[in-house]
């Protein structure tokens, strides 16, 4: 085999394949999005419109300027790939909204209420200012604190059940078809499930006392402590229980010291939301707890107030000072607001710490 060599004064020319394309500078959407913004503006304002019509306009040119840019320097990949992120950035912008105005009017209306006097004193013979939230705060707390005690066992025990004994059984289907039910039931339901409960054990018509509402609360916090617990206890691996069986450990202790150990974060934190949840219901208490101006630490004796149900009186039925009671109103939201956000930052925390330590 032979091979002819270039002559003598000609070189080969190779052709040249960049490896990388260019890319638009890292500030590149920041100024797409500063100058869509004062186009949009400037629309506006010559159009006669709101801010509404402002931001939308805004939006549709940062959609069509930061792609069609993207396409002339970079390549289509990249314009379809600045495309979608803008849309989920202007997604999150559009769910953040009603989030941020609901919080700065919430603290705009309740801040100015939150003091020593509102935090600690009750309504009872209360007419004008001077009142507080004492009672429906005790109520709230201690009507959740009987909801978390019933559904935890339940819900914990039935998970243990449809992950460890039941697997793929008829029962477990069934079961999960009717935690799946309950999850989707109005709670002004389980309110009357309670109330015509104890109104047919009691013989009373008219019952209303703290420990029904924890009853109908812990309907609507069961499927949610069934759910996150199954969820976690379904994550451990299985290695773990067959190591365990081959140390001759009871199916039961393995169980115990084993699996819920290791899903003990996840468990912890869905009933941490699972309280977080329930704690803001106003239509169970209406019907089964009632409503008192009093303070009562007695879960099983007469009427006890609770901060959803003490927030509807205050702004549908203000009395005779209607800016004090809607003051106060906004003031127990602030309050129930401050407290699922503190649930929520606890379920975190918790969930890091109790997080089973993995090495590398």
């Amino acid at each position: 085999m032979t091979t002819t060599a270039p002559p003598r004064g000609e070189t080969q020319h190779h052709e040249h394949v960049p490896l990388r394309h260019p890319r638009l500078p890292r500030w590149a959407p920041l100024l797409v999005a500063a100058m869509a913004a004062s186009a949009g503006g400037l629309l506006a304002l010559s159009l006669g419109w709101g801010v509404v019509g402002w931001v939308i306009v805004a939006a549709l040119l940062h959609l069509v300027g930061l792609p069609l840019w993207s396409r002339v320097i970079e390549n289509r990949r990249a314009a379809v790939d600045r495309l979608v992120t803008s849309l989920i950035w202007i997604a999150l912008v559009i769910a953040f909204i009603p989030l941020v105005s609901l919080l700065s009017t919430v603290v705009r209306n309740g801040a100015s209420e939150l003091t020593s006097t509102f935090l600690n004193n009750s309504m009872r013979n209360v007419i004008g200012e001077g009142g507080g939230i004492y009672h429906a705060l005790v109520g709230t707390l201690l009507i959740t604190l009987g909801a978390t005690v019933i559904s935890v066992p339940i819900g914990l025990m039935t998970s243990i059940y449809l992950v460890e004994y039941g697997a793929l059984s008829r029962l477990a289907s069934a079961i999960r078809f009717l935690v799946d039910v309950m999850t989707g039931i109005p709670s002004i339901v389980a309110g009357l499930f309670a109330f015509a409960l104890f109104a047919l054990l009691t013989g009373d018509p008219g019952i209303h006392f703290g420990f029904g509402g924890s009853v109908a609360l812990s309907l609507l916090m069961i499927p949610i402590v069934v759910r996150s617990a199954e969820e976690m206890l379904k994550l451990v691996p299985t290695d773990l229980r067959e190591a365990s069986y081959a140390l001759g450990v009871p199916k039961w202790r393995t169980i115990v010291r084993v699996v819920l150990p290791t899903a003990l974060s996840g468990i912890i934190t869905g009933v941490t939301l699972a309280i977080a949840r329930v704690i803001g219901e106003t239509a169970p208490l209406l019907i089964i707890a009632g409503s008192t101006d009093s303070v009562n630490f007695d879960l099983f004796h007469d009427q006890m107030a609770t901060l959803p149900v003490f927030i509807y009186y205050s702004y549908t039925q203000p009395g005779l000072n209607p800016e004090i009671s809607r003051g106060y109103a906004w003031g127990a939201a602030l309050v129930l607001i401050i407290i699922v956000m503190a649930l929520n930052a606890i379920a975190r925390i918790v969930g890091r710490f109790f997080a089973p330590r993995t090495g590398r």
